[in-house]
């Protein structure tokens, strides 16, 4: 009985609390139809030819018809092969354009799209493309190959909203749209929606009060430079690079035993917190061992491009493994640094953006020459802690000069590392990509539709690194600003961060990408710069309440009329619960642990070899270490982190998913964590003070970081006092049987088990695993 009247207490608040909150009333108006003075192929064209032509008359040369190509200018310009005298598109002659009379022309027969398509153009993209073509229906190299320029700040009717540039660039796109911006959002909601974003945990009771009880001009920018400055920012942002570097504990294949990396994780959080510029945090990360005279820490720096998975079985092909292993760099540089998918022109030239196959694989060679192996030792071996090239630290070294790494209780350390052969390896293109069918051979270089290479770099992958920071690369700055923009708010200003190429998303507002990219080059490539300059804006400040129009007429939100309301990431679920209810173990840096876990997984997906075969839960202050040390394993990553859309970090991940499953409500209900953390909160609580209703507002103060309204204190008092009554002292102490953490002496059972239940109630809340 006490289950199931336990679970209706769940599921009547959770289904009265938190929903989205609506409005009616914020006077938009009605969609402007406004041609653009000048309009562009890149923002304009290209997505209606894109979505509607490309099919049959795109890259494609299997698929296209009639011998026409809109894709490309010269082949749209000239005369086609079936229709003599005609032609695609002829500059400033709409009518004499026999794409476009086609596209208006009533005649099935020759209509464009054909009606059998289901497409069809709409009145004003028939418009656009008119004006385009009279304008001289000019083409342009893809807006993601220019190099950024920071445009001027765009005129607004209402000048007292913007906090800083930011703003600017959001409000003129809303008023064109004809919205407003939502008003700020309360004290309350706004320290708690910082605090996730900046250090991934929640506030504390101390700084609540703190924040509430400032009353100054200055109060929330004090905050923001608090939490900047606390080190447990550094632990926030290195989620988002061990998934961009495909960071974990194991090898990954069938035997996936043991690796030592975590010293390079304890870097990442050092580099972060330090402040690191981005252009030397990637230099040292791509090419520290390259450096003059290069530290250990340079040295150390390296192990971002030997994350990879290994294989330790018997009977591989060591070339084979050693080429996926050089083609996993390359694509991982491309994707998380470039924004570009290089891996389409591993087996032929890339179908949609200017990257030959042989360009592919001169980018290949800046990683082909590293000293190690495909299949180096058996499982058990040595060397299953780091593959070679590796780097031995010492007790001594952690004393002096890498001083960052958290060695308590630990062997000596080995990590994998990028290493130098001492002559060059030659690199080929492979035929189809596959490893053995070497073509002609190549030079290490760069795309050229990028920006090209030239003489004065080194052909190596140091000279790769200074390629990236010269201030005509197009890519790298925008890239970075993109993530960390998705950080803050959850969405990209381009919505693929890992594809800023022709079938990427278009940016929402491109100003403002070019704005901050030329921003962070021109400022030292200073992050903590970039993240405060996007946390202190006006745009960032927004209610997230929504109204019925807003979500008519924008219900992604892509133009940020209001706040972003979503699930924080797995990693910050378990941060939540264990920093709200006093068992989080502040330790930074150090191994990764293995908390609760079901029974079996590892052992019915194993070969039974090795030191991982077995899963070893850990005890006592490691059960409580934060969600980013979790131990993954890659063939079988934590249960609870896959469920609330965590990695299982066998390849770079530049956006992990947001969802909302049955299953993350199922954890919430039963891990072992949640009900530990409700049970040893409570006790907490109950130490302190009797009074059940203080003790209720305080729990919710410290989960949802807000006081609770009247309404909601009443509903769980009646589910407290419900539970007084409906529980027996056998079934109290059967709810208090779970996890480690021992129990305060002197409580009542009966009391104990009825605050937990709702305080357990109170983590299932929506509002507390969401940012809002």
């Amino acid at each position: 009985m006490y289950n199931r009247l336990y679970l209706l207490g769940v599921v009547l608040i959770s289904a009265m609390f938190f929903l989205p909150s609506c409005d009616n009333g914020d006077g938009i108006e009605a969609e402007s139809s406004k041609m653009p003075d000048q309009v562009s192929y890149n923002f304009h064209i290209r997505p209606i030819l894109s979505d509607n032509c490309f099919a049959c008359h795109g890259p494609d040369a299997n698929k296209r018809e009639a011998g026409l190509r809109l894709d490309i200018a010269e082949e749209a310009y000239k005369a086609l092969k079936e229709t003599p005298g005609a032609h695609g598109w002829v500059p400033g002659k709409p009518d004499e354009s026999e794409a476009y009379r086609r596209l208006i022309s009533d005649d099935p027969s020759i209509q464009m799209p054909p009606p059998e398509s289901n497409l069809k153009l709409t009145d004003r993209e028939i418009r656009l493309i008119e004006k385009w073509i009279r304008q001289g229906a000019e083409y342009e190299k893809h807006w993601a190959f220019v190099p950024p320029i920071s445009s001027k700040l765009p005129e607004v009717d209402d000048e007292n909203w913007p906090k800083n540039e930011v703003d600017f660039f959001i409000l003129a796109k809303l008023e064109e749209s004809g919205l407003k911006p939502n008003e700020e959002s309360d004290k309350e909601a706004l320290l708690k929606r910082a605090s996730l974003d900046l250090t991934g945990l929640p506030p504390t009771l101390e700084m609540m009060d703190e924040f509430l009880a400032d009353n100054s001009a200055e109060a929330y920018e004090k905050a923001i430079d608090r939490l900047l400055s606390s080190p447990t920012y550094g632990e926030k942002m290195a989620v988002y690079w061990m998934d961009l570097a495909r960071f974990a504990d194991s090898h990954g294949f069938q035997d996936d035993s043991y690796r030592s990396q975590w010293p390079w994780r304890d870097w990442v959080i050092h580099a972060f917190n330090k402040n690191m510029p981005y252009d030397q945090f990637i230099t040292w990360q791509l090419a520290g061992d390259l450096l003059p005279n290069a530290t250990k820490e340079q040295i150390l720096a390296t192990g971002f491009n030997r994350n990879h998975k290994i294989t330790e079985e018997g009977g591989v092909v060591d070339e084979e493994y050693r080429v996926m292993y050089v083609t996993d760099r390359t694509n991982t540089v491309g994707k998380s640094l470039m924004g570009i998918t290089m891996e389409c022109a591993a087996c032929h030239d890339h179908k949609y953006d200017p990257i030959s196959q042989k360009e592919y694989y001169s980018f290949f060679s800046f990683f082909n020459n590293i000293k190690e192996k495909g299949i180096e030792s058996s499982v058990g071996g040595p060397e299953t802690y780091a593959k070679r090239p590796l780097m031995e630290i010492s007790n001594a070294e952690v004393d002096s000069i890498l001083t960052f790494i958290n060695k308590k209780d630990t062997l000596d350390l080995i990590v994998s590392v990028m290493g130098e052969l001492d002559s060059i390896r030659p690199t080929y293109v492979l035929d189809r990509g596959v490893y053995d069918r070497q073509t002609v051979e190549v030079q290490a270089t760069t795309p050229e539709s990028i920006l090209s290479f030239g003489p004065k770099y080194e052909k190596n992958r140091l000279g790769l690194a200074k390629w990236m920071f010269n201030r005509e690369n197009p890519l790298t700055a925008r890239v970075f600003v993109n993530q960390i923009w998705q950080e803050i708010f959850g969405r990209g200003i381009v919505s693929t961060p890992g594809d800023f190429g022709m079938q990427g998303a278009l940016p929402t507002h491109p100003e403002l990408l070019d704005w901050l990219a030329v921003d962070l080059m021109e400022n030292g490539w200073n992050i903590k710069r970039l993240v405060r300059h996007m946390v202190t804006s006006a745009t960032y400040r927004q209610s997230a309440v929504v109204s019925k129009k807003k979500l008519e007429k924008d219900p992604d939100n892509l133009l940020l009329s209001r706040a972003p309301r979503h699930r924080i990431k797995a990693e910050f679920v378990r941060d939540v619960i264990l920093a709200s209810s006093g068992l989080l173990n502040p330790e930074i840096g150090g191994p990764s642990v293995k908390p609760y876990q079901p029974a079996g997984l590892w052992e019915g997906a194993t070969s039974g070899r090795g030191i991982l075969s077995v899963y070893k839960q850990d005890h006592h202050e490691k059960l409580y270490r934060r969600g980013l040390y979790n131990f993954i394993k890659r063939t079988v990553p934590p249960p609870a982190m896959i469920i609330f859309d965590g990695s299982n970090r066998d390849q770079c991940e530049v956006q992990r998913p947001i969802t909302n499953t049955p299953l993350q409500a199922l954890v919430m209900l039963n891990d072992p964590t949640v009900l530990e953390a409700s049970r040893v909160l409570a006790g907490k609580i109950l130490k302190e003070s009797k009074d059940s209703e203080a003790n209720i507002q305080k729990a919710f103060r410290m989960i949802v970081c807000r006081t609770p309204t009247e309404q909601e204190l009443g509903i769980l008092k009646r589910y407290y006092d419900g539970r007084i009554q409906g529980l027996n002292e056998a079934d109290a102490k059967e709810l208090l049987a779970v996890g480690e953490y021992p129990n305060p002496p002197g409580l009542d059972t009966i009391q104990l088990a009825s605050l937990m239940q709702v305080i357990v109630s109170i983590y299932n809340l929506e509002e507390t695993i969401s940012k809002t």
